[in-house]
């Protein structure tokens, strides 16, 4: 069983029930919805669409909404701008254009508040590059530094500016309601900024009455430099290096990744590794050898999940990228992985007798591992530990919590009714297993549940072999 989850952005080259069943048995786990381009009506179409895909094929998938976030953009141009090095070039708002130079306005009436003399502006996903030279109530006035075209509706980086933009603007609190509305897994904040933007959408949530949990998207400087605090309050993390790759030092970024994916795990986080891992594929049937090579890096560090955003939303070949993320991700698992578990935090008895039974079934080889778990919890434990070669067989009676599974490294999630005697549960997981082909008879199971003895339950570790 692969332990890498793939994610896929859906989009026209892959919303149809054709591409769905491919890319589900290709093995996607996960589908993100991109709410910069996503429709209300297309989402509960597509939603639909997903479930019943899934339920025919007997696959238990999960459905990801990734938020505009509060992005900085520049506003409608009549005709594109060629832009050369000296070029004086203005960002205006309220309308206010000079008429001795080049000018747009933007979304974001404090952007000449946040930002200073000297700042460097970075626009169309860091392609054009601009110096700040001075700037009025209304104007910023730029010296142009890199040779570009602009069009309407660029995305701003603004590196090592901290920008006082809300965490969720209307349109993502509208978005947040749809999702909800059509049940979805996830919900992913993007440009997060502290622990207290992703507090925020978790009180949404909450409010709403969602169980999905929240990822905080990590696309900016100063999220890096208070990172813990944001794992430590989010469900998820995103390395979404397409903004953050802009935002810092491009030496950097590497380093941030690995950084961030050890803290993640050592926390007991899920954490996805995003964009640009196939960009070649967008037009290319094959990748390129250094894509492969960074695909890998991401396996090897033990992230839980790897995603597509353009190569299945728009690409030539989205199928073909999975199979690719499939391949690379069995192969690099087998040469073993980079190990970060062995700095997890263990906090409380529950994971402590985890941590037991993980290294229980490190020990029997061929083992695999079974959780009984009705929130979640427990398979989160187990995944953090990242056991060496068992995977793990988590299951639960809710729909919505193996959803909510299928990102969790080398798990599993099955839905199964619990019975008042643990003993009749785990013979009927057994069965389970055995119809799916999952084990075969013989096969040694590690499983963490509870025992009855007379009316008092006790969380009890067993190996069982299958019968």
């Amino acid at each position: 069983m692969r332990k890498t989850k793939i994610i896929c952005t859906l989009g026209p080259a892959t919303d149809s029930p054709e591409k769905l069943r491919a890319l589900i048995l290709a093995g996607a786990n996960v589908f993100r919805l991109n709410m910069s381009h996503a429709p209300h009506d297309w989402v509960r179409e597509v939603t639909k669409r997903i479930r019943a895909i899934s339920a025919e094929l007997g696959v238990i998938t999960g459905i990801l909404m990734d938020t505009q976030g509060p992005a900085i953009r520049t506003g409608d141009l009549p005709a594109k701008l060629n832009l050369t090095p000296g070029d004086i070039f203005e960002f205006t708002v309220r309308g206010e254009k000079s008429e001795d130079c080049h000018s747009v306005d933007v979304n974001y009436e404090g952007l000449v508040n946040d930002i200073s003399v000297g700042d460097v502006v970075l626009v169309d996903n860091g392609v054009i590059h601009m110096k700040v030279l001075e700037k009025d109530h209304h104007r910023i006035r730029c010296e142009v530094l890199t040779q570009g075209v602009l069009g309407s509706r660029r995305h701003i980086n603004l590196p090592g500016v901290k920008v006082n933009l809300p965490p969720l603007t209307e349109k993502d609190l509208k978005d947040i309601e749809v999702g909800v509305e059509v049940g979805v897994d996830y919900v992913a904040l993007s440009f997060c900024r502290e622990a207290a933007d992703i507090e925020a959408l978790k009180r949404v949530l909450a409010e709403s009455g969602s169980q999905a949990r929240a990822i905080a998207k990590i696309e900016d400087q100063h999220a890096v430099t208070v990172i813990d605090d944001i794992i430590r309050s989010a469900d998820v993390v995103m390395v979404a290096r397409g903004d953050l790759g802009i935002e810092c030092p491009m030496e950097e970024l590497p380093i941030i990744q690995r950084r961030i994916v050890k803290r993640c795990i050592t926390l007991g986080r899920q954490v996805i590794v995003a964009t640009h891992m196939l960009e070649s594929m967008i037009e290319n049937p094959l990748p390129t050898r250094a894509e492969i090579t960074d695909v890998a890096n991401a396996v090897f560090e033990q992230a839980d999940a790897i995603m597509l955003s353009g190569e299945t939303t728009v690409g030539k070949y989205p199928v073909e990228c999975v199979q690719v993320f499939d391949r690379v991700s069995r192969r690099i698992e087998r040469s073993g992985g980079a190990e970060f578990a062995e700095f997890a935090e263990i906090n409380d008895v529950r994971q402590k007798a985890v941590k037991s039974a993980v290294a229980l079934a490190n020990s029997i080889p061929g083992s695999k591992i079974v959780v009984f778990t009705k929130r979640g919890y427990m398979a989160d434990h187990f995944s953090q530990l990242r056991p060496a070669e068992a995977p793990i067989f988590a299951f639960t009676p809710s729909a919505h919590v193996a959803r909510r599974l299928t990102l969790n490294w080398a798990t599993l999630p099955i839905v199964m009714p619990f019975d008042l005697n643990p003993e009749y549960t785990i013979a009927e997981a057994e069965k389970v297993l055995l119809r799916l082909g999952l084990v075969e008879v013989g096969t040694q199971l590690v499983v963490l549940t509870d025992v009855m003895t007379g009316k008092d339950r006790f969380d009890s570790i067993q190996v069982r072999r299958v019968a």
